[in-house]
């Protein structure tokens, strides 16, 4: 069932965000490192690719640079006029050369074109003379005087020879015959060079960028270290802090509470009896008047006397720590009550008394604190207070308390964002339940009242 989206999320319970818990050092290290694994891989990856794709590059330039070298040093040299007509003795002059001095380990095939597509030369005996279609890069390597470089394309007609050898890379470069004719000068080798080659700077460049990594991991986990740690204390201490202080908090509402109960209420309780005391002796002795305004009196004291007992419930509800929180809740309904607003309590008994000391002190709080919102601005007539079991999704069984009343309702987006003086509940509200790690929502509408929602983790 999907989310109502009147209501709205003030805090979320620890366990449907993972968890919220206090930063520990080890956790966070372990996190540190596997990310900083994942970096590594990252890198290794990202950096071998790059430093592959630019040794195949050098591969592919340097077998460029070594076929330039030998077509103009050692081929154009040995060219006579007479192998472009087929001359017996300038073929095998030219065949002679390139045996010698340019067939090899990184050379497994030479062709000699002229600009028709004609072989005129080739170590393969059964290609001289065939004629055959050169591509656009090959022609303009004709015009531009240039060398190119490609994959062998093993399928075309004029590589049938070539194909028993594997992949080959084919490097072409123009040359000259003493009478000024040009011809292209081609050779083909084994492409495994260009692929020895890239693993080659690839291994080293992993083995290097690795290792400067390891390295650089090493040297900053123990300043890492070092930060979490001292994170850690400073967070410990926080805590200790915040935790005396409401230890204090606490033992401060107990002071006034029990100050107010033990000195200003007990006088007024006095002063009631020798109030509503002088008052019937007054009529005894005929003077009705002065017993009439006596018992005015006696009525103002306990009157007062109630509203110091209700400032009491809410300082510090001795019924929440002597009888529980089912008390306590009625305490601060009574105190309500007697501000001509009606609460209704539905409270589960079982869930009630199962609630820690802990969870039952923020659901009077926060009880607390939305029945104050209720009697300073709400408006209300009506205010009902829930305690129940109920399921939320990612975090299971929860204590559930609603206090929903029939007031005014107000623009909860605007109080968070800019609240006006003297309306801080709902903030105070928010910070609680984040720090108890319960969950907190509000649904309000103008006209329609006020709903609040507490989700306690069992």
């Amino acid at each position: 069932m999907p989310p109502d989206p009147r209501w709205r999320e003030l805090a979320v319970p620890h366990r449907a965000i993972g968890s919220d818990r206090p930063v520990r050092a080890r956790r966070l290290l372990v996190r540190i490192t596997a990310l900083s694994v994942l970096v590594l891989v990252a890198v290794v990856v990202v950096g071998g690719w790059a430093a592959r794709r630019e040794a195949e590059d050098e591969s592919v330039t340097a077998a460029a640079d070594r076929t330039e070298i030998l077509a103009d040093a050692v081929v154009q040299p040995a060219l006579q006029d007479g192998v472009l007509d087929g001359d017996p003795a300038a073929l095998v002059a030219l065949d002679d050369v390139v045996r010698q001095h340019v067939l090899g380990d990184d050379v497994a095939r030479v062709k000699v074109w002229s600009r028709d597509g004609r072989i005129v030369y080739s170590d393969e005996q059964r290609l001289v003379g065939q004629q055959f279609a050169l591509d656009d890069e090959e022609l303009e390597a004709f015009d531009e005087h240039f060398t190119g470089a490609e994959v062998t394309d093993l399928d075309e007609p004029e590589n049938v020879y070539e194909r028993d050898q594997g992949k080959l890379l084919e490097v072409y470069h123009p040359v000259v015959t003493p009478d000024g004719t040009e011809l292209l000068f081609e050779t083909y080798g084994p492409y495994d060079r260009v692929t020895e080659r890239r693993s080659e700077i690839w291994r080293g460049f992993s083995a290097i960028t690795l290792g400067s990594l390891v390295v650089l991991l090493l040297v900053l986990l123990p300043v890492v270290w070092q930060l979490l740690r001292r994170l850690e204390r400073h967070q410990e201490h926080r805590e200790r802090l915040l935790q005396q202080a409401l230890s204090a908090s606490d033992t401060e509402r107990r002071r006034i509470a029990g100050s107010l109960h033990d000195g200003p209420v007990q006088e007024l309780a006095g002063v009631s009896f020798v109030v509503s005391g002088a008052a019937q002796r007054a009529r005894d002795d005929g003077d009705t008047a002065m017993g009439d305004q006596l018992d005015e009196v006696a009525s103002a004291v306990r009157a007062g006397m109630g509203g110091l007992r209700s400032l009491l419930v809410e300082v510090y509800p001795a019924s929440l720590s002597a009888t529980g929180l089912d008390a306590a809740l009625h305490d601060l309904a009574t105190g309500l009550d007697g501000r001509d607003v009606v609460v209704e309590l539905d409270l589960d008994a079982d869930v009630v008394r199962r609630l820690s000391d802990d969870d039952a002190q923020l659901v009077f709080q926060v009880v607390r604190e939305c029945l104050r919102n209720v009697a300073k601005h709400a408006a209300a007539r009506r205010v009902r207070v829930s305690v129940a079991t109920a399921r939320r999704p990612g975090t299971g069984a929860v204590t559930r308390v609603e206090v929903a009343d029939d007031g005014t309702g107000f623009d909860v987006d605007a109080v968070l964002a800019d609240p006006a003086p003297g309306h801080l509940g709902v903030l105070l509200l928010r910070d609680v339940a984040r720090r108890h790690g319960a969950g907190l929502a509000v649904r309000s509408e103008a006209g329609a009242g006020t709903t609040w929602r507490l989700d306690v983790v069992a």
